[in-house]
């Protein structure tokens, strides 16, 4: 597969919805957010809803596919979840470009494991095929260490793509040998990856300090969704500031 000329980024605005969601007031908007880092360049906007709304709510996915079709037709919807029934039916109302399966329980704070490619195949088999319309791309959460066994098992569900789960190495990024190991596992899953045809993005713990050493270790990654690192740097410098600092590392 030929290696993405750029790495494009998606902001995840889970985290401004969950900052909004504590006073129950319409700020910070993440309508307002959003137009912000899109006119900073960012390729798209990623959404996580859950079922007890704790941050993006199904109006926030409402709103969000409409502002992106009137106003920014060329930039992505990203919506991730666990492909329950409501889910599979709001992917469907809301029609975005790319789905992101996580095998998440409903309960968890956030991500934090891969899917069973072999053992949960024949589910995502059928959701895929379900989901999969000319137009709409589907990626599948992926542990770092998936290897060529994991690839293969993944492809042979119909995916178009992985996403690789970063956030091991985003926990060791002050250890050097672990980091190193954690880029190791990366790279070599997305050889694979690329190997077997299947498309590449990541996310999970990436930061300023921690993505120039994974775009260096890591080529190939065709978008990396970014969230709450992206928000933390924009406590200080202002999302627009901080998506164009995320672009220029990517960009590099």
């Amino acid at each position: 597969m030929r290696v993405p000329p750029v790495t494009l980024l998606s902001v995840n605005l889970n985290a401004v919805a969950q900052l909004r969601n504590r006073r129950n007031l319409p700020w910070p908007s993440v309508m307002g957010i959003a137009r912000v880092v899109l006119d900073a360049g960012a390729s798209g906007i990623t959404v996580h809803p859950r079922p007890d709304e704790r941050h993006i709510r199904r109006t926030d996915v409402f709103e969000l596919a409409e502002l992106l079709r009137r106003d920014y037709p060329d930039r992505e919807f990203n919506i991730e979840g666990y492909p329950s029934d409501d889910f599979l039916a709001l992917i469907e109302a809301v029609q975005p470009q790319q789905v992101t399966l996580v095998p998440d329980d409903p309960a968890q704070a956030t991500s934090d494991h891969g899917w069973d490619f072999v053992g949960q195949g024949a589910l995502l088999r059928q959701v895929i095929g379900r989901l999969k319309t000319p137009g709409r791309r589907i990626s599948l959460f992926c542990d770092p260490d998936a290897g060529e066994a994991g690839v293969a098992a993944a492809r042979d569900t119909g995916t178009d793509r992985i996403e690789l789960f970063t956030g091991p190495y985003g926990a060791c990024f002050d250890d050097e040998a672990a980091a190193r190991r954690e880029l190791e596992k990366l790279a070599d899953t997305t050889r694979a990856a690329r190997g077997a045809g299947v498309g590449v993005n990541a996310g999970h713990d990436l930061t300023l300090a921690n993505l120039p050493a994974f775009q260096r270790a890591v080529p190939g990654i065709a978008e990396v969704s970014i969230g709450h690192g992206l928000t933390s740097d924009a406590l200080l410098l202002g999302f627009a500031e901080a998506t164009r600092r995320y672009r220029a590392v990517l960009e590099s």
